[in-house]
């Protein structure tokens, strides 16, 4: 299951070929599926996680008159805009670099992941009666959160290693945002916002193995130090985020009290920490999975 990236350069310090194995790839989209199933088997078939999901949704409307109409309205945008700087952006590499095989991975990837985000809201059963009062209709994977995620990766696909870091972040930062403000507009709940962002993490670890096994002349790593967004507190900072919120997501959950509570933001705070902590651990995972494998090492 394993290749060899080849990398040609004459002179002394020729960089060894980075071997590139298929397996964190493909546990990757294991990890991924698990996510979706773990969100839809616990979020919808269980009676406490309907309960949490549904009290963060009702909740958000409180979030929704303190930032006003306004501002609710700009955060509306955030998915379609996404788009529109992902397109652009993947075109200037795919013309200025000739990347034309990247570049129809990370397209045939962010297509994929809308159209299982949408087969997967189609094809799943309405929410059960489960004894909380919310909607039957099923809203899991949510498609606003979809194209954000997935425009941010294709991007993040297409850009050599040294920008990968910091279009991580930004693209992550980007789609959190957009996850999030599906929230705060009360279109969709948390677990619908987790189940897109593993649906695109799904897609972009397939396209990324084809991208990294195609690509072994571009995809050379050439140290953190090199360049501004290779720096490591790209990775640092997705990393104590992904850290900060699972913990807080951990004490949050251990307050809530189940119905009858009194709470007015508890579940919406959980909400938020959650799509964050999985918008950030998946954008600290995709980092790492593509650079690690090709560091370039200098032979002495």
């Amino acid at each position: 299951m394993n290749t060899h990236a080849a990398f040609h350069r004459p002179g002394p310090h020729a960089p060894v070929a980075a071997r590139i194995a298929a397996w964190p790839f493909l546990a990757a989209t294991i990890i991924c599926l698990a996510g979706v199933v773990l969100s839809y088997g616990f979020f919808v078939k269980t009676t406490a996680g309907q309960f949490i999901d549904e009290s963060a949704l009702v909740e958000a409307a409180v979030a929704r008159r303190r930032i006003g109409t306004q501002a609710a309205q700009v955060l509306d945008l955030l998915p379609a805009t996404s788009v529109v700087i992902a397109v652009i952006v993947v075109l200037f590499v795919t013309l200025a670099r000739r990347r034309w095989m990247a570049a129809g991975l990370a397209i045939a990837a962010m297509a994929a992941a809308n159209l299982s985000t949408q087969l997967i809201k189609s094809g799943l059963p309405d929410r059960p009666d489960l004894g909380v009062n919310t909607l039957s209709l099923n809203s899991l994977p949510s498609g606003h959160s979809t194209l954000a995620a997935s425009a941010a990766a294709a991007v993040f696909l297409v850009v050599s290693p040294r920008w990968r870091p910091a279009a991580a972040f930004v693209g992550g930062s980007y789609a959190v945002l957009a996850g999030i403000s599906t929230l705060i507009n009360q279109w969709h709940r948390p677990s619908d916002v987790m189940a897109a962002f593993f649906v695109v993490a799904f897609w972009t670890a397939l396209a990324a193995l084809v991208v990294m096994r195609s690509g072994p002349r571009w995809n050379v790593w050439l140290g953190s130090q090199m360049h501004w967004a290779s720096a490591r507190g790209w990775t640092a900072m997705a990393a104590v985020l992904a850290l900060l919120t699972g913990v807080a997501a951990a004490l949050l959950f251990r307050s809530l009290s189940g119905p009858g509570s009194d709470s007015t933001v508890s579940y919406l705070l959980f909400g938020v920490v959650e799509i964050v902590g999985v918008g950030y651990g998946l954008t600290l995972a995709g980092t790492l999975l593509l650079t690690l494998p090709v560091r370039r090492r200098n032979r002495r």
